[in-house]
């Protein structure tokens, strides 16, 4: 009864009445490692306050307490860590408390905080970590934390002051909370401030908590809390946490089209999209030579996707929704997805085309209250007849596609002049994305297998496939196919093998062929061999990973996600020695892992049916 009390008072008054309730008592009452098994932290108390000015300039108060069940725990919690961007945000964390669990009270030093550059792969926008080392923790033991903030989570072109801290759309606020967590949590508050002038628009997803509002002279408070929140388990190839897992939105904006026409303005404003000469004769050349208007399309988009470098550098101001001008990405030739839309933008308008840049969000939905959900930068061309077609340079490099697949059932946000609302992408069809093999063999009796192999694939399929080519030096292109094949036939002879240019993707789809000799491949027995057919034996699985995955779940809580939709057909002929009849049918079967598989078993004895020499699978 206590700790309900104390929960319901922390959630609901705030953080003072942690300050007078003993922290102690509420530690240890809150339970341990036997209460949350297979957890190694307790998040006791999680509260954020929020404080909106008139500028959209936000001030946010952190409050958390934690308590140590394991300990791995311990090592998680012997450092505080915070990260931020200093063009955008300012962090300080402010007190860190220890409760040891024998009773003692040690306040950690905040001049002993540290600032360091943040890890960073492939974007390097100089985020950096603040960090505050709280030394050797026991199970029992609680470390409470408090820190403030001002600012968002990208940044735009302001300068001085506060004013590199205000929101891109200037006198707006947005939030994205997320009321779920890797370790339980008794209680999770987060409340906000806003002047009275601003109207928000908030929905809780996937859930439940308590919500109020309160009028407080000058200012509204919307207030939200959770508890006992416990951590969800994953499942393989479940949709995004995002989709499925409570979460709070909050936006001043009134709908997607009023972000859609900022979006436009402020790109237009900054001239990010004015080709420069050198770019027009760049498109000059690369268009000489088309013909139709989705050829010129087809030649810059991959252009672009091939000839940019994907790499972001620190460029100071800028960072966020502001796409870089045209002259900063082709003197580069490297950046994110907003510099190679942007690039595409410029080179496009450069051939007449009126283009525009575009947001959406790769991996997760976009619901319908417009706060930003977006990770994800694309370019929209508007064709002769009217429509929008979707073009991504990101994603596309050696695929033969403009925008891809990968994407399908992926909202997005169009930048445009007469503003637009939240769309989604279509799905493609299985038949865009076709994976196909085709075998013809002849098997001997001493069980040498020769023959011809095909692959041919198409969409995101074919990018697999072109992988094996993409993806190392010329040099070893050959060498990439043979180790596929010996991977599986460790005894095999390959010759005539061929591939075409794997580089030339826009004259069609892949294509690889080979002539094969297997000695021994058949097992023999006392008249009798068993053989397998070999495009059955996970040869280039890699290109059709989809086919392997575990589907021994029986009842799922959340989604399936697979990357986009494909179409395998693998076809197979041998023809079989002399004498030779089949005794048992091939089969394939599911286990509680994959799909499997039979061999075939031959008898080598008996009358030869000499109007039926082949033996065909499909």
């Amino acid at each position: 009864m206590f700790r309900k009390f104390s929960l319901f008072i922390i959630c609901f008054i705030g953080v003072l009445s942690l300050r007078a309730t003993p922290v102690q008592d509420i530690i240890r009452r809150s339970g341990n490692a036997s209460d949350y098994p297979n957890n190694n932290l307790l998040v006791l108390f999680d509260s954020t306050r929020v404080d909106v000015q008139e500028s959209g300039l936000s001030y946010y108060s952190l409050h958390q307490l934690t308590k140590i069940l394991t300990p791995q725990g311990a090592l998680r919690m012997k450092t505080v860590k915070y990260g931020y961007d200093p063009l955008s945000a300012f962090v300080e964390i402010q007190k860190v408390i220890v409760y040891r669990h024998n009773g003692s009270i040690q306040n950690i030093p905040v001049s002993t905080v540290m600032d360091y550059p943040a890890p960073a792969r492939a974007i390097y926008w100089g985020a950096r970590e603040k960090m505050i080392e709280v030394g050797r923790l026991e199970p029992g033991d609680a470390v409470e934390v408090f820190i403030f903030k001002k600012g968002f989570t990208y940044a735009l072109l302001q300068d001085g002051d506060d004013d590199q801290y205000i929101p891109p759309m200037r006198g707006h606020f947005y939030d994205i909370v997320p009321f779920y967590s890797s370790d339980p949590v008794l209680c999770k508050s987060y409340q906000v401030y806003v002047p009275k002038d601003k109207t928000i628009q908030y929905e809780f997803y996937n859930g439940t908590c308590t919500s109020k509002v309160l009028f407080l002279g000058d200012k509204n408070l919307y207030a939200f809390s959770a508890t006992n929140i416990l951590p969800l388990k994953a499942e393989s190839n479940m949709v995004a946490w995002d989709d499925v897992a409570p979460k709070l939105l909050l936006s001043t904006s009134p709908d997607w089209k009023a972000k859609s026409l900022w979006f436009y303005n402020v790109n237009e404003d900054y001239h990010s999209f004015d080709p420069t000469p050198e770019v027009r004769e760049k498109v000059s050349e690369l268009v000489k030579n088309a013909r139709t208007e989705l050829d010129s399309i087809s030649l810059l988009t991959h252009w672009v996707a091939d000839n940019m470098r994907y790499s972001g550098i620190s460029m100071g101001k800028g960072e966020g929704y502001t796409l870089h001008n045209c002259k900063m990405n082709f003197t580069d030739r490297c950046g994110v997805c907003k510099d190679k839309a942007s690039m595409l933008i410029a080179m496009l308008r450069a051939a007449g085309f009126k283009a525009y840049p575009a947001m959406t969000m790769a991996g997760s939905r976009i619901d319908y209250i417009p706060a930003d959900q977006f990770n994800h930068s694309v370019t929209v061309v508007k064709r002769r007849n009217g429509q929008y077609q979707l073009l991504d340079p990101t994603w596309v490099p050696f695929l033969r596609e403009l925008w891809s697949s990968a994407e399908q059932q992926q909202n997005y946000l169009m930048g445009v002049p007469e503003g637009a609302d939240l769309k989604i992408t279509p799905v493609s069809p299985p038949e865009n994305h076709y994976f196909r093999i085709n075998t013809q063999s002849t098997l001997a009796g001493d069980g040498t297998l020769t023959g011809s192999f095909t692959l041919t694939a198409e969409g995101q399929s074919d990018g697999s496939v072109r992988g094996f080519f993409t993806r190392n030096f010329k040099s070893d292109w050959k060498m990439s196919i043979e180790k596929e094949f010996l991977r599986i036939f460790p005894s095999i002879i390959l010759s005539n093998i061929d591939f075409g240019d794997p580089y030339d993707y826009m004259s069609g789809p892949i294509k690889i062929t080979a002539d094969f000799t297997i000695p021994g491949y058949a097992l023999a027995g006392n008249s009798e061999l068993i053989v397998k057919p070999i495009t059955t034996t996970q040869l280039f699985a890699s290109a059709m990973s989809y086919l392997w995955w575990n589907t021994d779940i029986d009842q799922r809580n959340y989604g399936f996600r697979d990357r986009t939709s494909r179409l395998v057909e693998l076809e197979e002929s041998i023809t079989l020695p002399d004498g030779a009849i089949a005794t048992s049918p091939f089969q394939i079967y599911g286990n509680q892992r994959n799909i499997q598989f039979g061999e075939l078993r031959l008898a080598t004895t008996g009358e030869y049916i000499k109007n039926k020499p082949n033996l065909g699978f499909r």
